[in-house]
């Protein structure tokens, strides 16, 4: 049986959520005996029972506010504020709003003879601090990062964002976990395109649960097959408060640190919170050599094995007979014991993250020196192969999102195995197929490749090179809607200007 309005009889709609919450021993039943009856329903373990107990219980057993109660419900008002001194109030007839506040950690108060049902917001939640995302450190930079607890989340952005154009909207997502997820963006800064693309796509998803954030980004990235990610996701505040001034929208969702960011671009995936804290030609320096190391974990053992193999004559004389004298009594293929390396190698750096923090980096570690110093004396694989995956490895951890370098760890085997069979032809090849799909990609609407392809001069100030923050006085135009003006006009600094002018 079904009911979809609240009746007036107390004892029949204790009956209906009794059989509702039958065999959940956590919901509390609370009657009062007074004159009218009262009904307190709440769960136990998401309630502050001390506050419950002074501030709603202690002045239900009075007589004089019970009847303060009764009329605030007849009348179909909130409860004055210094009998319910509490942060959310809110009055519901309807038995679904009655069971879906309970189960959102809100008190349900029933009067006898009333047919509202107060909802009074009394949430305790155990949650962590405040601490430095151990996946995003930087040098320099806040130290704070997202938890666990939605509200928190959103109080950080605040905290950098003080302005009434910050907006965020709530949508509850998830048929049995009813998940709160936010949408932050700032009006006049956000895309209304890009926006209603995020909240139709939001609003479609039907799931049973949510229970971290990649729920929502796989039912919302424009190609799922890609390994490039299409949406960014981070722990840091800062991160998400420069999205949301840049253009991007945040998704928020309850019970994770990470927050979703679109829509995203490749370039995204390469840069760190920490380029824009340290001083633009600094940052430019180390920006080319991390494009460089990020080249190198693709193509370098690719580009090993097809000049051994196929390429020889590529190969300077003295550094080739090394080679050669070190693959003597190798009984595989070049190919072969590269794969069989780079196999291994991601082996022990899976290893290392699943075991436990003491003893995952020590494993990862000497693992990977034994290994690999035990295969060279076996004669299984040479020395220049252990450098190269070694190398590639290094230059993989310089990828700043590990998202993003995972779209490269993978990839790294098809170049591979093109490389095993077709040489530098096959290299040659899967360059062009990567390229071509980079060029194919979108991120809501949003080409994956911008601001290169299709290029935009002006946004190429961030890409390749760092530029001084005063001249990156416009919003990218991919991003931002009608406010694209970072400074005022005629507010730049003059670069050239001498000490002790004005």
């Amino acid at each position: 049986m079904r009911f979809t309005e609240w009746s007036t009889d107390l004892a029949t709609n204790e009956q209906t959520l009794r059989e509702i919450f039958q065999d959940c021993s956590d919901i509390v039943f609370r009657t009062f005996n007074v004159d009218p009856r009262v009904l307190v329903v709440y769960i136990d373990g998401l309630t502050d029972t001390q506050t419950l107990e002074k501030v709603v219980l202690q002045p239900i057993l009075s007589d004089k506010n019970t009847e303060g109660v009764n009329h605030a419900c007849t009348q179909g008002e909130i409860i004055e504020q210094q009998l319910v001194a509490i942060a959310k109030v809110q009055t519901v007839s309807a038995l679904h709003e009655v069971t879906d506040g309970i189960l959102k950690a809100n008190i349900a108060i029933m009067v006898e003879g009333e047919k509202q049902v107060l909802l009074a917001g009394l949430k305790k939640s155990e949650k962590r601090g405040i601490e430095e995302p151990e996946a995003e450190v930087s040098v320099r930079g806040p130290r704070d990062g997202f938890t666990e607890t939605l509200r928190t989340n959103t109080s950080l952005i605040r905290r950098r964002i003080r302005s009434v154009e910050l907006k965020m909207e709530s949508v509850t997502v998830g048929q049995f976990s009813q998940t709160e997820v936010v949408i932050a963006y700032i009006h006049g800064i956000a895309s209304t395109t890009v926006l209603e693309e995020v909240r139709n796509r939001i609003r479609q998803i039907e799931i049973d649960g949510v229970m971290e954030s990649d729920f929502i980004e796989e039912f919302i990235e424009d190609v799922p097959w890609s390994p490039f990610p299409q949406i960014q996701n981070t722990e840091r505040p800062d991160v998400v408060s420069a999205g949301l001034l840049e253009g991007k929208i945040a998704i928020m969702v309850d019970n994770t640190p990470f927050v979703l960011i679109v829509p995203m671009n490749f370039w995204t995936g390469l840069q760190a919170a920490e380029d824009y804290y340290e001083r633009s030609i600094y940052n430019t320096f180390i920006r080319l050599i991390r494009y460089s190391l990020v080249n190198m974990s693709l193509l370098l053992p690719s580009l090993y094995v097809a000049l051994s193999t196929f390429h020889q004559q590529l190969i300077p004389t003295n550094l080739l007979i090394s080679i050669a004298d070190s693959r003597e009594g190798v009984p595989f293929p070049t190919f072969v014991e590269t794969l069989l390396m780079e196999f291994m190698f991601e082996g022990l750096r899976e290893a290392g993250i699943r075991l436990p923090k003491a003893i995952g980096s020590a494993v990862s570690i000497v693992g990977a020196l034994v290994i690999g110093q035990a295969a060279v004396q076996a004669g299984i694989v040479s020395a220049p192969v252990v450098i190269v995956v070694a190398v590639t490895g290094i230059s993989s951890f310089a990828i700043p999102r590990y998202n993003f370098g995972t779209a490269y760890r993978m990839l790294r085997f098809p170049m591979l195995i093109l490389a095993g069979v077709l040489g530098l032809y096959g290299v040659i090849c899967g360059l062009f197929i990567m390229i071509i799909h980079l060029l194919g990609l979108n991120s809501f609407g949003v080409p994956y490749m911008s601001p290169v392809a299709p290029q935009a001069l002006r946004g190429l100030k961030d890409v390749f090179v760092r530029a001084p923050r005063w001249s990156m006085n416009v919003r990218p135009a991919y991003l931002s809607g009608a406010n694209r003006r970072r400074i005022p006009k005629g507010q730049q600094p003059n670069p050239n200007r001498k000490r002790g002018d004005r």
